[in-house]
């Protein structure tokens, strides 16, 4: 669903307050809605996750039998639709998908895709922009948890991977890899329109391996929590080893 920003937030081993707390369940084939497959579930990013309707509401817009749910089913499982064929075909169409099953980085009982946490820097948002058509990209497509103000040029956290992030007094992270991007940051988000470009410009300057992957279009890094506290708007990050 769509975020929202907060002035600050406690973080643990389960990422930020109260984010994926919740999840939408498509009853009929017991699978995590998710925008990742935009022919059935975009609409998710017409929604306020901090406030969502009931089941009943849900099921009407998406036009099948949905649940909101705080636990997820054993072996929860999402939709991937190949990025590449939604780009090539639109988001109309069915497309091949590849199934994920959800918080392999992260503990048990989250809603995560993969880990807990999801950094990207301003250096790559900026960068994204520069050499989009459109001449800037939003950095909300791309659903980060923490937004890195950076000084350098380009896809700063590419060599992150490894490392570890130290958030004001408190909070030190683990970066884990590179993300790879799906199909989302390309779809209207609230009141933002469409834009393709929002991927495909990622594809066209940032591959980056993946475990065992190989390149791919990747934007921002994802993490784990070391030392969980308080972080805060304008707290200093420290990069370490």
């Amino acid at each position: 669903m769509l975020g929202e920003e907060v002035a600050e937030s406690e973080v643990t081993e389960r990422g930020l307050g109260g984010d994926r707390a919740r999840a939408v369940l498509d009853v009929a084939t017991g699978r995590i809605a998710s925008a990742k497959n935009p022919r059935l579930w975009r609409d998710l990013l017409t929604i306020e996750g901090a406030a969502p309707p009931g089941d009943a509401e849900l099921s009407e817009l998406f036009g099948r039998e949905v649940r909101l749910i705080d636990v997820p089913p054993e072996g929860a499982q999402l939709e991937r639709s190949v990025p590449e064929r939604v780009l090539a075909e639109g988001i109309e169409a069915e497309v091949p998908h590849t199934m994920t099953t959800i918080g392999t980085g992260s503990p048990a009982g989250t809603f995560f895709d993969f880990a807990p946490l999801h950094l990207i820097s301003t250096s790559t948002i900026e960068r994204i922009g520069a050499l989009s058509p459109r001449g800037r990209v939003e950095a909300l497509r791309y659903r980060p948890n923490l937004v890195i103000a950076t000084e350098t040029e380009g896809f700063a956290e590419n060599d992150w991977a490894g490392r570890e992030l130290r958030v004001g007094d408190e909070v030190a992270l683990h970066v884990i890899v590179a993300s790879p991007r799906c199909a989302v940051p390309t779809l209207a988000h609230g009141a933002l329109e469409r834009d393709t470009e929002a991927l495909r410009t990622v594809a066209r300057h940032n591959r980056v391996p993946v475990f065992d992957m190989g390149p791919q279009a990747c934007a921002g890094v994802y993490a784990r929590v070391l030392r969980p506290g308080r972080i805060r708007k304008g707290d200093q990050v420290t990069l370490v080893g």
